[in-house]
């Protein structure tokens, strides 16, 4: 939790460049999975053990707070390597590993490491909480929860007075903004069942995102479900009733998308940390609002809905099979140089041009995700308006850039 008695602004990091985006734009805890076992196995390019020291290092720098999801289904020939990987992730001093299976929790609480409890394990009530506090100092409430339901829980546990491990009253977590999954809490076997694929192990093949066609098997007649993906929910989105959600006594705000592109990370977290901080201020409007939901339908989305926080029955469909966004990248080329005193980058262009007043986006592992317009640039070594295919080109930058950094230009959709 953070210090300064605001909610915890909590961003995935899929790799490198999202865990940097995420620091950089204002997190104050970040989560990650570690190879095969999280729930984000095949959708990301997952963070080895060998990474975790780096990952601490670089939280600890920015005094951000650093979570291991664990959360998977656990099986016995996994044991060995949960252990392991608790072990290294106590080691290199990640804050807390968040958890499911009993296995993991106990194994976590045997080496004195803190748990979270994953959403994974459908919290609905306070006996659940009373029952998990003996393990875990924050939980994950389930997704299907209204915001009236979240509430009666935080109150209960300050009334109940209800404390984790740590001593101090267990902390309430819920999800933000990002991807919904369409079964109770991310419990789906749909790609279990087509492909031998278990989503519960972090193998989903996302078979809710596609489009469908259903017959009628007494008379082969077929009906083509052409206006909604009728089992793609759209992305959740608090970010325009925050006020509710702050006042509904959490703790934690979790952004999903640890299977997104870095400048979705850092756009969103800038977003909702902007809307956080504007909140405690007493400047939350909106007015305020508008803006920041422009900025985040410039990311990916599948257009956005409430989830279950203000009551709705029946989830919100997409009609689309992919992103919303109203804008997205092109590849440029990538960086070669970095002049630090004179603060100038110099990159090899290896795609499409770009020119004065073109938005831009550098990526990379150290760089996370950097956004600015061209105000002018040097090409070939001389001043000019534009830069092709070939050429060298060089531009004063806010930032340090590293050797292959990934140059784009921002477009509309």
């Amino acid at each position: 939790m953070t210090t300064n008695n605001k909610i915890e602004l909590m961003a995935p990091a899929g790799n490198f460049e999202s865990l940097q985006a995420g620091l950089d734009n204002g997190a104050d805890s970040v989560y990650f999975g570690v190879e095969q076992l999280n729930m984000r196995a095949r959708a990301t390019v997952n963070f080895t053990m060998d990474d975790l020291k780096e990952i601490a290092r670089r939280c600890e720098e920015k005094n951000v707070r650093s979570y291991l999801t664990l959360n998977t289904i656990i099986y016995d020939h996994d044991l060995s390597v949960v252990k392991t990987l608790l072990n290294k992730a106590k080691e290199a001093n990640i804050t807390a590993v968040i958890a499911s299976d009993q296995a993991v929790i106990a194994m976590a609480r045997g080496i004195g490491m803190e748990v979270h409890i994953s959403t994974q394990l459908n919290i609905t009530n306070i006996e659940t909480i009373k029952f998990y506090s003996l393990f875990a100092d924050t939980m994950v409430l389930s997704r299907e929860l209204s915001l009236r339901q979240v509430k009666n829980i935080t109150e209960q546990i300050i009334k109940e007075d209800i404390k984790g491990p740590n001593g101090k009253l267990v902390e309430i977590e819920i999800f933000g903004h990002g991807a919904l999954c369409m079964a109770v809490s991310g419990k789906c076997y749909l790609s279990l069942h087509s492909d031998n694929s278990s989503a519960n192990r972090g193998a989903c093949k996302q078979n809710c995102r596609k489009k469908y066609t259903v017959i009628d098997q007494e008379t082969g007649f077929e009906i083509e479900v052409d206006n909604e993906y009728l089992l793609s929910p759209k992305d959740l989105c608090t970010l325009d009733f925050l006020d509710q959600v702050i006042d509904s006594g959490i703790q934690v705000l979790k952004i999903e998308g640890r299977g997104r592109a870095p400048e979705y990370v850092a756009t969103v977290v800038k977003t909702y940390r902007e809307a956080i901080d504007s909140y405690y201020e007493g400047s939350f409007s909106k007015e305020k609002i508008a803006v920041w939901m422009e900025a985040l339908s410039t990311v990916y989305n599948r257009g956005f809905w409430s989830g279950y926080y203000l009551g709705q029955e029946l989830g919100e469909w997409s009609d689309v099979s992919g992103s919303m966004a109203t804008q997205k990248k092109v590849y440029v080329g990538k960086g070669t140089h970095f002049f630090p005193k004179a603060e100038i980058g110099q990159f090899k262009i290896e795609a499409y041009d770009i020119q004065i007043g073109d938005k831009i986006l550098v990526t990379g592992p150290s760089t996370g995700a950097q956004e600015m317009v061209i105000e002018e640039m040097f090409v070939n070594d001389v001043t000019a308006e534009k830069a092709s295919k070939g050429d060298d080109c060089t531009l004063k930058l806010p930032f340090r850039i590293r050797m292959s950094d990934k140059l784009y230009k921002i477009v509309e959709a």
